[in-house]
């Protein structure tokens, strides 16, 4: 079977992930039909239909779907062969995009670890807060926070993460907590990002949390961890990505483990093939590295 030729593939990847012939036309600079032409193309190489329209979108058959991880990861180290081939120097690039919070508040702090570990790799690190798709083959893990219900990507859950009540010595200091019931009484930070709320918390641990409206509401961990941080007063987050915090002391759990909820909260995502890298899989291996010495660090 001949090879296909690359700007068919490069239209079919383009159609695939935009699901239109006219967004993938405007991203190719192509007109419609020319689009179109190596779309058929392709399906006449290929032997199968590679598409199914569904009202005014394009729907990848299994066929497609299964050719789309394929070329995918051929396409990625066509671009990284050219980047190579246009570098001036031999490190290789790992593409990573994170969850906000995440990214600024765990691996931020430990950039030059990696690189300290992996100095033939350099880490470009990208954050915001949407899933990215792989099929341009760009980002090479994505970081991301929720329930893994993702599909047709690989998902490894990061261990040892828990949601508990954190705060300053100095806000302890002057408001002390000696039970959950206290925490009534106190100035309580709602974070709208953990998987585990303030009422969820209160109904596992038996406080019947009668109370008025939270102090302060934010919509990201981070800027909630900031606020406890200040001294504004407890929230309830990821020790996780508290750790830096906690690690210099600006914050402390109010109480000991004992109330200390687990979650599988962050998730490092990446299609199967990228496992197969050198970059990622060495990305992967210090990850673990870093989550089972901090978690050995604090049994």
């Amino acid at each position: 079977m001949r090879l296909p030729p690359l700007k068919s593939i490069i239209a079919f990847e383009s159609v695939a992930r935009t699901k239109s012939v006219n967004r993938a036309a405007d991203e190719l600079g192509l007109t419609p039909s020319a689009v179109s032409h190596q779309l058929a193309n392709l399906e006449s190489i290929v032997g199968r239909p590679l598409f199914t329209r569904l009202g005014r979108g394009l729907v990848l058959t299994p066929t497609g779907s299964q050719y789309l991880a394929d070329v995918t990861g051929a396409l990625a180290e066509l671009n990284r062969a050219t980047e190579r081939a246009s570098s001036e120097t031999s490190v290789e690039i790992l593409r990573i995009h994170s969850s906000p919070s995440f990214g600024l508040m765990w691996l931020l702090p430990r950039l030059a670890a990696f690189q300290e570990a992996n100095g033939d790799i350099q880490m470009n690190l990208a954050c915001s807060y949407e899933d990215v798709s792989f099929t341009s083959g760009f980002y090479d893990v994505d970081v991301r926070h929720g329930y893994a219900h993702w599909t047709d990507v690989e998902v490894k859950t990061l261990r040892h993460e828990t949601i508990a009540p954190l705060a300053s010595r100095a806000y302890l200091e002057r408001f002390p907590v000696a039970s959950p019931d206290d925490l009534l009484e106190r100035r309580l930070i709602f974070s709208e990002s953990p998987l585990v709320q303030w009422q969820q918390w209160f109904g596992k641990f038996g406080v019947a949390a009668k109370r008025k409206a939270f102090d302060f509401s934010f919509d990201r961990s981070y800027m909630s961890l900031e606020a406890a941080a200040l001294g504004h007063g407890i929230a309830l987050e990821s020790t996780m990505l508290a750790s830096v915090h906690l690690e210099r002391g600006s914050l402390v759990p109010v109480f000991g483990r004992e109330y200390a909820v687990e979650v599988g909260a962050h998730h490092l995502v990446y299609p199967s093939q990228n496992a197969q890298l050198p970059r990622v899989a060495k990305f992967l291996a210090w990850m673990d590295a870093q989550i089972e010495s901090r978690a050995s660090r604090h049994t």
